[in-house]
């Protein structure tokens, strides 16, 4: 069996009406979920600090965790790979993706974006050497998420030399390593009130313009929700484009970035969204990236996982020959039942 852009073939098979599942799903999280928070009220911090060694042993207490994606430059002191590797070794845990920090004071006019050519030089030589931290843990990919680079105010730039500073940057990276993947996390505004990578469309727009095929999208839900998509409908698009290399999920009241405990507010367009993840035989991690600034975060990821497992039984029960039918008459109120009978018994 071949494996899709963004995951790989569990060797499941699919049986006339009913959905594909993989043999052992793999749940991961960002390691952001167990650091500490501040914002611009609670300056002092939502708790002590924590290193990123802290971070993976209170990850290493989830239940089901396997996989983490790493902020580079590692946070909260000088840790080496050994050191982070250790831990990660410690707690059962293996690296998914790193994520280099270009969202930064350094980089608060951009990063590929930068009207400083010697900050546009800096995000380029951080990205490549997580690019190399990725092949020390053996990871997925190096994800990019530029959320400097855009703009605030009208005529504030030149938006065909904003846009192709943000092409050209990503296609050097791609092309300067061949051997791994790039993904980009787009997101409708903040820090920048707009973000060059704002939606699925205009992504994937860049990214056929870029033409390299280590390049793609990893899709967070909550983003889709925040911009006013349906966040099936963009994975849709993305597989179509052959371009969906990975996913995150979490959930928000669609107003904000809240990066809330996944399944909380939006149920049943969360399943929708794995149920066309499914339908594509898309398997690759299902991974959180949440924030729980009030909440214990250990208990914030296993509340998310498991309702991710339960919706994973939703979809072995699932009537998909009646969705379809449903879906061909765009007959939604049959869809919604089958959708909640198979999702509310599954707990």
């Amino acid at each position: 069996m071949k494996a899709t852009p963004g995951g790989v073939r569990l060797g499941a098979t699919r049986e006339a009406g009913t959905t594909t599942m993989p043999n052992q799903q793999r749940y991961g999280a960002g390691i952001w979920h167990f650091a500490t928070y501040v914002d611009r009220y609670a300056t002092d911090g939502y708790g002590d600090p924590r290193s990123i060694l802290d971070a993976i042993d209170l990850a290493g207490q989830v239940r089901d965790l396997s996989v983490v994606d790493l902020n580079y430059p590692f946070f909260g002191g000088e840790f080496s790979n050994e050191q982070v590797g250790e831990a990660l070794e410690r707690n059962g845990l293996s690296v998914i993706g790193i994520t280099p920090e270009i969202y930064t004071r350094t980089f608060a006019k951009g990063s590929f974006t930068n009207p400083d050519a010697g900050v546009r030089r800096l995000a380029h030589e951080l990205i490549t050497e997580a690019a190399g931290v990725v092949r020390h843990f053996g990871a997925d990919y190096v994800k990019l998420w530029p959320g400097q680079d855009g703009w605030d105010y009208p005529f504030q730039v030149d938006h065909h030399s904003l846009w192709k500073a943000s092409l050209d940057g990503v296609a050097e990276l791609a092309s300067d390593n061949p051997d791994l993947k790039f993904v980009i996390e787009y997101k409708p505004r903040e820090p920048r009130v707009h973000m060059s990578f704002d939606s699925v469309s205009r992504t994937l727009l860049g990214i056929e313009r870029i033409g390299l095929p280590n390049v793609g999208i990893l899709l967070d839900f909550g983003h889709s929700l925040f911009g006013g998509e349906s966040p099936a409908d963009a994975a849709q698009l993305a597989i179509d484009y052959g371009r969906l290399f990975g996913m995150d999920v979490n959930d928000n009241l669609r107003g904000w970035d809240d990066d809330l405990v996944a399944g909380t507010i939006h149920p049943i367009e969360l399943f929708e969204f794995f149920y066309t993840l499914d339908k594509n035989d898309w398997h690759g991690v299902w991974q959180l990236d949440q924030f729980p600034f009030r909440e214990d975060s250990v208990e914030a990821a296993n509340t998310a996982i498991d309702f991710l497992k339960l919706i994973q039984r939703a979809l072995g029960k699932l009537d998909v020959d009646g969705i379809r039918e449903a879906q061909s008459n765009h007959d939604a109120l049959t869809a919604l039942k089958l959708a909640q009978k198979a999702l509310f018994s599954s707990y």
